[in-house]
């Protein structure tokens, strides 16, 4: 019998050897049949997650089968148990159990959490995904990546106690406050705020940890104002832009930014002057830094700051410099903020 092209695409795929190929032959077939033949493409994933050729294709289909099922879809809930049982596969295989049995999932997990015979890795994935499927607080003041957590830092006594308080709802996160202007731009920094922040909403829709919100400009705190305030005296337009716009674990990539530009804010300000203006070891001021200015960003250690000796109509300009040079050779990269604001959203 003549195979239809999207089975002639499986076939390729459960023959291919070249990882490159396998790639390639993957995406296709999810651009092309992904949404009109949906639960065929499924099959042929989780037929090479079971047995395929290339086992680390195996584990990264993990990933393109939980974006292919739907929340709920408990057909698939016995292949991601399965795939529990399977140390290479075992990390993803949480999400997908999650994804589609719900609630259910959550005895099996909460084991898996507990045994030291899992993988740590795993252990953790389980522990987050309970906490954001539940909306419990279990990954409080850990890292957004379970990958990093370490086995003294998993909260197993709250885990437990969960589990016999009878897996109960929890309360979430509050989502820190924002500026309405975000919204509802006026002014020109306005604008420029609210253009910078569509673009860190595609971020969020990639990623977003709840737990440890980022890529998001908030409302900053008043005593972060305050600290800043009494050490710098800061021109008007980025003093405004602190306040109402303060990014919050904002990082940039694209254009000329070369290893991901990371935009302060209110709250990490002063301490990022560290390394720079001042040696956190030693506890003194670094002899050879320009007193007068002041590092609002940077794109892999390499300094954009804010020169306060030249402020001029409530702004100042913005000099860059790249670091390990030997010396600091300081050159301007925008003639202001707000021109480096439109540069870095790339109006």
């Amino acid at each position: 019998m003549k195979m239809n092209k999207r089975e002639e695409l499986e076939y390729k795929l459960s023959e291919e050897t070249d990882g490159t190929k396998f790639s390639r032959l993957k995406d296709k077939l999810i651009k092309n049949f992904g949404e009109s033949e949906r639960e065929a493409v499924i099959q042929a994933f989780v037929r090479y997650a079971r047995e395929g050729k290339l086992l680390h294709w195996r584990n990264f289909l993990m990933t393109d089968i939980i974006g292919l099922v739907l929340e709920g879809e408990e057909a698939y809930a016995a292949f991601f148990k399965w795939a529990l049982t399977v140390p290479d596969l075992s990390y993803w295989a949480v999400n997908g159990y999650l994804k589609t049995a719900g609630k259910e999932a959550y005895p099996l997990l909460v084991t898996m959490a507990m045994s030291d015979e899992v993988k740590l890795e795993v252990r953790a994935n389980a522990i987050k995904c309970l906490s954001v499927h539940s909306e419990q607080k279990f990954d409080s003041d850990l890292p957004g990546d379970p990958g990093y957590w370490k086995a003294e830092q998993l909260p197993l006594p709250a885990l437990l106690k969960w589990q016999e308080e009878g897996y109960s709802l929890g309360v979430g996160y509050t989502a820190p406050a924002t500026h309405p202007a975000l919204q509802q731009p006026v002014t020109p920094l306005e604008m420029l705020a609210a253009k910078l922040e569509k673009q860190l909403a595609k971020y969020r829709k990639e990623q977003y940890d709840k737990a440890n919100p980022g890529n998001l400009l908030v409302i900053a705190n008043e005593n972060d104002l305050a600290r800043i305030n009494e050490k710098w005296t800061l021109p008007e337009t980025y003093a405004l832009f602190l306040r109402d716009f303060s990014p919050l674990h904002v990082m940039l990539d694209g254009g000329d930014i070369e290893q991901g530009l990371h935009l302060y804010g209110a709250q990490e300000l002063i301490v990022r002057q560290q390394g720079y203006a001042f040696n956190p070891v030693t506890d003194q001021v670094i002899q050879d830094w320009p007193p007068h200015l002041l590092v609002i960003a940077d794109d892999g250690g390499d300094p954009y700051c804010l020169d306060l000796s030249m402020i001029s109509n409530g702004d100042a300009p913005i000099l860059f410099s790249r670091h390990g040079m030997g010396r600091w050779a300081f050159e301007e990269f925008a003639g202001s903020f707000m021109d480096f604001l439109k540069k870095i959203t790339g109006i």
